[in-house]
């Protein structure tokens, strides 16, 4: 019973760590690509990520094995060179993932922080849609319609967004605009259009990659460090690809870590901290679960908005946000386990430890 609580509560305290952590990241990429000054290559701050994920990946597994290194030595090998095919199996997630982060810091260039959050979320769609075909998952008909009222949600809170005022009173273009506050020729026109597209394809991306992570996780007997480190290690060669391509030329010319500062590299520990928080959870909660609960980070990014980035608070955007809390109480809600509940309290006295236990989200 200890274990099952301690999975229990591990599992919640990762959903709101998560949740946090995407809040503060969207708001963070935000910022560090529309501030004053030298901007950095996003490129190169995608692969600085993973190679931070690697390093804190052998820490934990290095710690797994009893902080023994033959130990960690023999399983790296017997689980990476000596295990081909199940490495090679990684290599989907990790090139999917590298494409995702780098669309993600498109968007977050071209959108303001509450359209990126609150676009972004259609990825709790998409990884609901993978989990249905590649997991063979069944929904409940209430968690579709969850399903629908968080999309009718983003919806709202999108558009209310695109028609409200900006900071200095006038309405944002629909197609292009250039932030009027910044004096840096080198930042890009803000191209509502591609932001968005680009936060559609990230969404895609994150829903199959989450799933098929996901799939490969619990089907082998491999923790979850060490499944993250076989990521990163795949991910690594494809960054550096993306760097060279994408920006081979600004990277010859004015160096790898043009742009870096304090607040580039808290945002690189940020976005690496992040992945492995995603590790955790789907070892204890599955990834639409996981999705619900970041959706939430819509509403803290928003009203961290309003004093960042003058947000304005409209009529429209709070109706969607209702929506979004509405729909991640539906999902939660299992007809089976509460007319199960309901029949138990007619025959013996309830537990009142029990009652709490059945009320959980199934996982």
């Amino acid at each position: 019973m200890n274990i099952h609580v301690n999975a229990n509560t591990l599992k919640y305290i990762s959903l709101l760590t998560l949740t946090l952590q995407n809040a503060i990241l969207g708001l963070s990429m935000r910022y560090a690509r529309t501030r004053p000054g030298d901007i950095f290559l996003s490129s190169t701050a995608v692969l600085m990520a993973e190679f931070a994920k690697l390093i804190t990946c052998l820490v934990l597994v290095f710690n797994e094995e009893g902080k023994d290194a033959q130990k960690f030595v023999r399983s790296l090998h017997r689980t990476i060179v000596a295990n081909p095919l199940d490495t090679l199996k990684v290599c989907v997630p990790s090139l999917v993932y590298i494409v995702q982060n780098n669309l993600l810091y498109v968007s977050a260039s071209h959108l303001d922080a509450a359209t990126y959050q609150v676009t972004y979320q259609l990825k709790i769609l998409t990884t609901a849609m993978f989990a249905v075909v590649i997991l063979r998952r069944r929904l409940f008909n209430t968690q579709w319609g969850a399903l629908v009222l968080l999309v009718l949600g983003i919806v709202l809170v999108q558009l209310a967004q695109t028609d409200a005022p900006s900071a200095s009173g006038s309405s944002l273009p629909a197609a292009t605009t250039t932030l009027p506050t910044l004096t840096n020729s080198q930042l890009p026109t803000q191209n509502r259009m591609l932001g968005l597209w680009a936060a559609l394809g990230a969404c895609f991306l994150s829903g199959f990659a989450g799933i098929y992570f996901e799939k490969i996780l619990k089907g082998a007997e491999i923790s979850v460090w060490m499944r993250n480190v076989q990521l990163s290690l795949l991910s690594i060669p494809f960054g550096l690809i993306t760097c060279f391509v994408n920006d081979g030329s600004r990277i010859y010319n004015m160096g790898f870590f043009h742009g870096y500062d304090v607040f580039v590299w808290y945002l690189v520990l940020l976005q690496a901290g992040g992945g492995l928080i995603v590790a955790v959870v789907v070892k204890y909660a599955d990834n639409i679960l996981k999705g619900f609960a970041t959706s939430l980070a819509i509403i803290i990014s928003c009203i961290a908005s309003i004093y960042i980035f003058n947000f304005h608070l409209t009529l429209q955007f709070s109706a969607g946000a209702m929506l979004v809390i509405a729909s991640i109480f539906l999902y939660g809600y299992d007809p089976a386990a509460a007319a199960k509940a309901k029949a138990t309290t007619t025959t013996i006295h309830p537990n009142p430890n029990s009652d709490m236990e059945k009320l959980l989200p199934r996982v």
